[in-house]
């Protein structure tokens, strides 16, 4: 199963609204299609937005037969406008758009064919990268958990959400690899029911023991001692170590911290946000009232009820025990950590520009 993919011109994506009752396929070559699905999260998970708005760049420019240079410049602004307001608190978005950008302004003067071809190995590569990061996020997070571990996991952070095996989910799958998890609880996280319709879903499909919970049962769990650990993924991670993921997590990790359990949040180092310091500056998102109010497109609450839907909240860096990237597990003090993976990556950078 493949969440995206580039096929004979065209980006093809599972439009994750209709699951579990139906895998529908869309393909398409329309950009804004592809903007839409992000919008309306048919496609969703924090890399997974980022690989289908490179494709939908790519798509954007197959339309391109003559340019000049403000025709070029246009059309850059124009697409990365578009990709860049369908979701505002994931990062990976607004990092691979920044590599499409550059794609296409270190082809300028080409042939329109040539910065076709260099923007879709573009959008190939971080589809690519994307896919070892899980693996590595995976291998890193299993050496973390406990021997027969019972881990619990909210929304969902797996081939879904990724151009991979995961990110959370990630661990969970390599840790059923290698006999260290011995169960997962998964929340069902409102109001969208992500963990209920997707994790579960794919769980299933990877014959995974689990348990569905309602978000509220949690804390007993916990209670009872039922779990070792609790993995999330991110959309978004400051210099500081604060973490943005999908609303409930927050919850999670002061119930976590009360009961002695390690919060383990996995993601790739695209997830962080070099430039920005504190939790307090993230953008959160509104989503549509209705998708607390009804359930399926049935009413469940009084019409007219005042509604505050945000789709995440930011989990404190105090109560993060690690953070899980394909570099390397990131532990307190946090922005220490940032800042010494950064000179790393400004140190490879320079030594391929160089060699």
């Amino acid at each position: 199963m493949k969440a995206i993919e580039w096929k004979n011109g065209k980006v093809r994506f599972l439009d994750q609204r209709k699951l579990p009752l139906e895998e529908v396929y869309v393909e398409t070559d329309d950009e804004t299609v592809v903007a839409g699905a992000i919008k309306t999260l048919a496609i969703r998970g924090a890399p997974l937005i980022g690989i289908a708005a490179a494709y939908g760049f790519v798509l954007a420019f197959m339309k391109l037969s003559t340019y000049d240079g403000r025709s070029l410049i246009s059309l850059i602004e124009k697409t990365t406008s578009l990709f860049a307001s369908t979701r505002p608190t994931a990062v990976n978005l607004f990092w691979a758009l920044n590599r499409m950008r550059n794609a296409v302004i270190d082809s300028a003067g080409s042939a329109p064919e040539e910065i076709q071809a260099k923007l879709l190995a573009q959008a190939q590569r971080i589809h690519a990268e994307d896919e070892e990061m899980c693996r590595a996020i995976g291998r890193l997070g299993a050496e973390l958990l406990p021997n027969a571990a019972s881990v619990l996991t909210h929304c969902n952070t797996g081939s879904l959400a990724t151009g991979g095996k995961g990110t959370a989910q990630s661990v969970i799958t390599t840790a059923w690899e290698l006999l260290k998890l011995k169960h997962v609880y998964i929340d069902e996280t409102r109001p969208l029911l992500q963990g209920a319709r997707l994790t579960a879903w794919e769980l299933k499909k990877l014959q995974i023991p689990f348990t569905l919970i309602t978000d509220n049962t949690a804390a007993f769990l916990m209670q009872r001692g039922e779990v070792n650990a609790v993995v999330v993924g991110a959309d978004r991670i400051t210099l500081k170590g604060d973490v943005a993921n999908k609303v409930g997590s927050y919850g999670l990790a002061v119930l976590a911290k009360h009961h002695g359990i390690p919060f383990f949040v996995a993601a790739p180092t695209s997830t962080i946000d070099f430039e920005m310091l504190s939790g307090t500056e993230i953008p959160i998102e509104q989503r549509d009232p209705t998708e607390v109010t009804e359930i399926f497109g049935r009413q469940v609450a009084p019409a007219g009820v005042h509604v505050y839907s945000p789709a995440f909240d930011v989990t404190p860096n105090e109560l993060v025990t690690a953070i899980i990237t394909e570099k390397g597990v990131l532990r307190s003090p946090y922005r220490v950590a940032m800042e010494e993976l950064r000179r790393k990556e400004l140190s490879s950078m320079v030594r391929k520009a160089v060699f």
